[in-house]
C-alpha cells in the first residue's frame, strides 16, 4: 500500500496529505484488485492505525456494493474468509477495536449477508456464531452486524428500489424459515448470561429484539420466558430504559384484537404489581419518558383492539377492552400533568385517541366526564410557560416548547368536539378567575388565560367567524371579550401577554361590530407605549401587522377615528435615511404595514374625493420629497456602503407608494377618491431612479414593482411611462433584471393589447437583443447558478412570446425585418427540441400551435407553410425521441400533450396536404413501418383532441422501447 498516502488518513494531516488520500481511495476503488490489499491488510492485521483500518473497510464494502457482481467466485471467496479471519482476530484482541471501526465492519458483514445469504452463504449466521460463541467482545459484534442486517432490510428512513424491496422481502422470508428460532435463542442465552454482569451487551440485545420483533413470529418473544426476563430489566436501572422500548416494540406489533388486550393486560398487570405505575415516587425522568411512551403504545394498541372489535360487532370483547382502557385512564392522567414536557408528550397520542372513543360513544359515564375535566385540566396547566423560558433569545428549549403547545392545542381541539360545553365553561372560569386579579397574577398565568381564550376560535367552529351571534356561547365570548378590553390587562408589562392580548383582539374582531364603544381604547393600546410603540421590537413588529388587520377588517367602524389615527402614525410613517444614526421604531418592513393601514383608512373612508386626495398627498408627498433628495445624495456618493445604504432607503420609500395602492381594487376606485395624480406625481418621481448608474439592481426592482402596481391602479394612465421606462431597464441589464422585466411588459400586453402595439413592435428586437446578449454569454462549464439563470431567463423569453401571440398581437412579430422573424421562430424550435427543459419546452409547443393557427391557412405569410413542414413537423418527432424527454415526468408529459395540439392545429390548417407529407415524405424518412404511419395518421385524423394526446404518448413510447 502507498505508506505516504495512508498517513493523509489522519484527521490531523495537512491537506496535501490528506488529498493524497482520497486520490488513494478513489484509485483502490477503481482498480479491479487492488482492493485485495486492503483485505490482506484487514486479515493478516498489518495495520495498528485505527484510520488505516477504517478505511480498508471503506475499500471492501465500495466492492461489496458497487462491483460485487464483476468478481470472481474466487474473489468471492476471499472477501468471506477475510471478514471471517477479522472476527475470529477480535476473540482474542486484548482490547476491543475502537466503535466507529466496529461499526463500518458490521456494515460490511450486513453488505455481504444481502450479497450472499440466499446463494452463496446461507450459514451466514451459525458461521458468524460458531465464531463468536458467548465471547463479550464477539456478541458485541455480532449484535451490531444484527443491527447493520436490520438497516439493510427494514429501515423505513431509506429509500429501495421496488427491486431491492423483493430481494429484501425474500431475504426476511428466507430468514424466517432458516434462522430466526435459532437467533432468538442466542439472543436469550446473551441475555441469561450477561443481565446483570455486562449491561452494555444487554441494552445492545434488547435493542436487537426490539428491532427485529416487528418482522419475526411474535409468539418467538412474546412468551413466558422472554416477557418475564424483560419485566425483569424493567427492576434493573441501568437495563430499564432499553427494556421499556423493547417492550414497546413487542406491543406496536399487529396482532388478533384479542390477543392484543391480553398481552397488554398481562404487562400492566406485572408492570404495576412491580410499583412501576407510581409515578409519584420515580425522579428519573429520562426512563419516565420512555415508560410514557410505553403506556402511549399499550393504550394505542387497546384502543386499536377497541375499534377492530366494534367493527367486526363483537360487543362483549369490546366492552373488556373499553374497561382495560380505562383502567389506564388514571396513569395516562399522572403522565399528562408531570411537569417534564417530554414524558407528558410522549402520551397525547393515547389522550387524543381516547378522547376519539368518548366522541364516539352515544352516552358517557360520571366517569368518562370527570376524565374529560381531567385531561382538560390538564392541558390548560401544561400550556402555560416555564419560568425558564427565554422570550429574549429563544433557543431549542423554547422551540421544543412551542411545538409541544401545538400538540396540547390538538388535544383541545378535540376536547372541544367531545364536549363543547365543558371547555366553554372551563375557560370561562379560568379566564374570569385570572383577569379579576391580573396585576397580582404572574404573567404566565395571564398569557395562558388569554391564549385559552384565542384558542377557542378554532376549538369551538362557526362560519364566517360568527361567534358573537346566536346562543349562550356566543354570550360567553362575549362576556369574555368585554372583560379583556376593559380590564386594563393591555398593559401588563411582560411582552407574551403584551402579544396575546393583540392576537386575540384581532382573531375576534366581530365583536367590535356588536360593541363598538371598546374600539377607542383598543385603537389606543394599538397606537401607545402597549403597541407599536412597546419598548420591545418584537412586540412592535407583531403588532404593525395585527393593526394592519384590526384596521382592514373594521374599516367601516373607523370613520369616526381616521384624521386622529393618522396624526399619531405621522412620525412612525418616516422614512429614515441611513445618515439619521438613530434607531427607528419600526422597521422598513413594519412601516409597510402601516403604510397600508394609512392607505386603507384612507381610501375607505366617508371623506369627498377632494378631502382623500388631499389625505393620500399628505402622506405621499414626503416620500416624494425625501425621494429627490436622496436620489441627488446617492449620485454623488463615491463610498460603496454608503450607496448601497442610501439605494435601500431609496428603495424603502418606492416600496411604501406602492403599498399604501393596497387599498385600491382597481383604477374605478382611485379615480373616484381623486388619488390619480398623487400617483403620477409618484410616478415622475421615481423614474429617474432608472437612469441612475449606481446600485441600479436595487432600484430597478423597486420601481419595476411600483409600475405593476399603477398598471393596475391607473391603467392606460401609465402607458406615456412605459417607453422611456423600458428603455432605460434594458441598459446593461444582467439575466436576473431581464427575468423580472419581462413579467411587467407581459402585464402590459395582456392587459392593454393592442393599445400597445405601437410601442411593443419598437421595442420588440432591442428586448430580444438585451436577452440573446445575455444568453450568449460565455460562463464556466460547472457554474450551476449561471446555468440556471440562463434557464430561467429563456423560460421568461418563451413567455413573452406566449404572451404576444396569445394576446392577439402576433403583427409585433410579423412586422418586423424578415430576418429577425426567421431568428425570432428558430429560437422557439430551438427551445422546443434542444433544450431539456420541460416548462420551456411546453411554452414553445404553444407558440408553435399559435403560430400555425394564425399563419398556417392559406392566405399566411409567405414561405411560413415551408417552415411549417421544413421545422415545425420535425420538432414535433425530435422532441419527444430525445432520451432527455422523460415521459415518467409529469411536466413532460403536458409538453407532449402541447405537441400533439401542435399536429392537430397543423393538420386542421393545411388539411389532406399534412396528411400526405406525414404518409409520403416526412414518417419515411425517419424509417417508421408502414402500417404504423398508417396508424399515426389515423389517430391525428381523429375528432377528439384527447385520443390523440394518448396515442402520442404510445407512439414515443414504443419509440424508446
Amino acid at each position: 500500500m502507498d505508506e505516504q498516502a495512508l498517513l493523509g488518513l489522519n484527521p490531523n494531516a495537512d491537506l496535501d496529505f490528506r488529498q493524497r488520500a482520497l486520490a488513494y481511495f478513489e484509485q483502490l476503488k477503481i482498480s479491479p484488485d487492488a482492493w485485495q490489499v486492503c483485505a490482506e491488510a484487514l486479515a493478516q492485521r498489518i495495520y495498528s492505525d485505527d484510520h488505516i483500518k477504517f478505511f480498508c473497510f471503506q475499500v471492501l464494502e465500495h466492492q461489496i456494493k458497487y462491483k460485487y457482481s464483476q468478481l470472481t467466485e474466487v474473489q468471492h471467496q476471499l472477501i468471506r474468509e477475510t471478514l471471517v479471519t477479522w472476527l475470529q482476530a477480535q476473540m482474542s484482541n486484548s482490547q476491543p477495536e475502537k466503535t466507529f471501526i466496529r461499526n463500518k465492519a458490521a456494515q460490511v458483514f450486513a453488505l455481504l449477508f444481502v450479497a450472499e445469504y440466499l446463494t452463496k452463504w446461507p450459514k451466514f449466521f451459525f458461521d458468524v456464531l460458531s465464531v463468536v460463541g458467548l465471547n463479550p467482545q464477539g456478541v458485541d459484534l455480532y449484535l451490531r452486524i444484527l443491527m447493520a442486517v436490520d438497516a439493510e432490510l427494514v429501515d423505513r428512513d431509506v429509500v429501495h428500489t421496488s427491486e431491492e424491496a423483493r430481494r429484501n422481502t425474500l431475504l426476511k422470508d428466507t430468514m424466517r424459515e432458516q434462522c430466526i428460532p435459532s437467533l432468538v435463542e442466542s439472543w436469550y442465552q446473551i441475555l441469561q448470561t450477561y443481565q446483570y454482569t455486562n449491561s452494555e451487551l444487554t441494552c445492545q440485545c434488547l435493542e436487537v429484539v426490539g428491532a427485529f420483533v416487528s418482522w419475526i413470529d411474535l409468539s418467538l418473544i412474546a412468551n413466558e420466558r422472554f416477557i418475564n426476563m424483560l419485566l425483569g430489566h424493567m427492576s434493573v436501572e441501568v437495563l430499564r430504559e432499553e427494556a421499556c422500548d423493547c417492550l414497546f416494540e413487542i406491543v406496536n406489533k399487529g396482532m388478533d384484537p384479542i390477543d392484543k388486550t391480553k398481552l397488554v393486560e398481562t404487562l400492566c398487570q406485572v408492570l404495576q404489581s412491580a410499583g412501576l405505575f407510581s409515578i409519584d415516587q420515580e425522579e428519573d425522568v429520562d426512563f419516565l419518558a420512555r415508560f410514557s411512551k410505553l403506556v402511549n403504545g399499550m393504550g394505542q394498541a387497546l384502543i386499536a383492539s377497541w375499534t377492530k372489535l366494534i367493527k367486526s360487532g363483537d360487543m362483549k370483547n369490546a366492552q373488556d377492552t373499553l374497561q382495560a382502557i380505562e383502567a389506564k385512564v388514571n396513569l395516562m392522567l399522572q403522565l399528562l400533568v408531570h411537569e417534564d414536557d417530554d414524558i407528558s408528550s410522549n402520551i397525547i397520542g393515547f389522550c387524543y385517541d381516547y378522547l376519539h372513543i368518548l366522541k364516539q360513544l352515544p352516552l358517557l359515564s360520571e366517569q368518562q366526564k370527570a376524565n374529560i375535566e381531567a385531561i382538560m385540566l390538564a392541558v390548560m396547566k401544561k400550556l402555560t410557560y416555564d419560568e425558564e423560558y427565554n422570550f429574549e433569545n429563544e433557543g431549542e428549549d423554547e422551540a421544543m416548547f412551542v411545538e409541544y403547545r401545538k400538540q396540547l392545542k390538538l388535544l383541545l381541539d378535540r376536547l372541544a368536539q367531545v364536549s363543547p360545553e365543558l371547555l366553554l365553561v372551563s375557560v370561562c372560569r379560568v379566564f374570569s378567575t385570572t383577569l379579576q386579579n391580573w396585576q397580582a397574577k404572574p404573567f404566565m398565568e395571564v398569557e395562558v388565560a388569554i391564549r385559552l381564550l384565542y384558542m377557542l376560535a378554532e376549538a369551538l367552529p362557526v362560519s364566517h367567524g360568527a361567534h358573537f351571534s346566536g346562543d349562550s356561547k356566543a354570550s360567553a365570548l362575549q362576556d369574555m371579550m368585554r372583560t379583556l378590553v376593559t380590564s386594563g390587562i393591555s398593559s401588563y408589562r411582560h411582552t407574551s401577554v403584551a402579544l396575546e392580548f393583540f392576537e386575540t383582539v384581532v382573531r375576534y374582531e366581530k365583536f367590535f361590530t356588536i360593541e363598538p364603544q371598546h374600539i377607542p381604547n383598543v385603537l389606543m393600546a394599538f397606537l401607545d407605549h402597549r403597541g407599536l410603540r412597546h419598548a420591545n421590537p418584537k412586540v412592535r413588529s407583531r403588532v404593525a401587522y395585527l393593526f394592519s388587520r384590526f384596521v382592514k377588517s373594521l374599516n367601516k367602524q373607523m370613520n369616526p377615528f381616521i384624521e386622529d389615527v393618522l396624526n399619531r402614525i405621522q412620525d412612525l410613517l418616516e422614512l429614515s435615511p441611513p445618515e439619521n444614526g438613530y434607531q427607528a421604531l419600526l422597521s422598513s418592513d413594519d412601516q409597510l404595514f402601516i403604510y397600508e393601514t394609512a392607505g386603507v383608512l384612507i381610501v375607505n373612508s366617508d371623506y369627498s374625493a377632494e378631502r382623500k386626495q388631499a389625505l393620500m398627498r399628505n402622506l405621499l408627498a414626503p416620500l416624494m420629497q425625501k425621494f429627490k433628495v436622496l436620489l441627488g445624495k446617492l449620485m454623488l456618493t463615491q463610498d460603496e456602503d454608503r450607496q448601497m445604504a442610501l439605494a435601500d432607503c431609496l428603495n424603502h420609500a418606492v416600496g411604501f407608494a406602492s403599498r399604501t395602492s393596497k387599498a385600491f381594487s382597481n383604477k374605478q376606485t382611485v379615480k373616484q377618491c381623486g388619488c390619480s395624480e398623487v400617483y403620477l406625481d409618484c410616478l415622475q418621481t421615481f423614474l429617474p431612479a432608472l437612469s441612475c448608474p449606481l446600485q441600479k439592481e436595487v432600484l430597478r426592482s423597486g420601481v419595476r414593482t411600483f409600475l405593476h402596481r399603477m398598471i393596475i391602479c391607473l391603467e392606460e394612465e401609465v402607458l406615456p411611462f412605459i417607453p422611456s421606462a423600458s428603455e432605460h431597464m434594458l441598459k446593461d441589464c444582467e439575466a436576473k433584471d431581464l427575468q423580472e422585466f419581462i413579467p411587467l411588459i407581459n402585464q402590459i400586453t395582456a392587459k392593454f393589447k393592442t393599445h400597445v402595439s405601437p410601442f411593443l413592435q419598437q421595442m420588440f428586437m432591442p428586448l430580444l437583443r438585451a436577452i440573446f446578449e445575455v444568453l450568449h454569454r460565455p460562463a464556466e462549464e460547472n457554474d450551476q447558478s449561471a446555468a440556471l439563470e440562463k434557464q430561467m431567463l429563456r423560460r421568461s423569453y418563451f413567455a413573452f412570446l406566449q404572451t404576444v401571440t396569445g394576446s392577439g398581437m402576433s403583427e409585433v412579430i410579423a412586422n418586423q425585418d424578415a430576418e429577425n422573424i426567421d431568428h425570432v421562430l428558430f429560437t422557439i424550435i430551438q427551445g422546443a427540441v434542444d433544450f431539456p427543459d420541460p416548462i420551456a419546452q411546453k411554452t414553445c409547443f404553444i407558440i408553435l400551435s399559435k403560430l400555425v393557427e394564425l399563419w398556417g391557412g392559406k392566405d399566411g405569410p409567405v414561405g411560413f407553410a415551408d417552415f411549417v413542414y421544413k421545422h415545425i413537423v420535425p420538432a414535433c418527432f425530435l422532441a419527444p425521441s430525445k432520451q432527455t424527454f422523460d415521459l415518467a415526468d409529469a411536466q413532460t408529459v403536458l409538453a407532449l400533450s402541447e405537441c400533439a395540439v401542435t399536429l392537430k392545429t397543423i393538420h386542421l390548417k393545411r388539411g389532406l396536404e399534412c396528411i400526405q407529407y406525414l404518409q409520403q415524405e416526412y414518417l419515411p424518412s425517419l424509417q417508421v413501418a408502414p402500417e404504423i404511419i398508417q396508424e399515426f395518421c389515423q389517430a391525428l385524423q381523429q375528432p377528439d383532441a384527447k385520443v390523440f394526446k394518448n396515442y402520442l404518448k404510445v407512439f414515443f413510447q414504443r419509440a424508446k422501447l
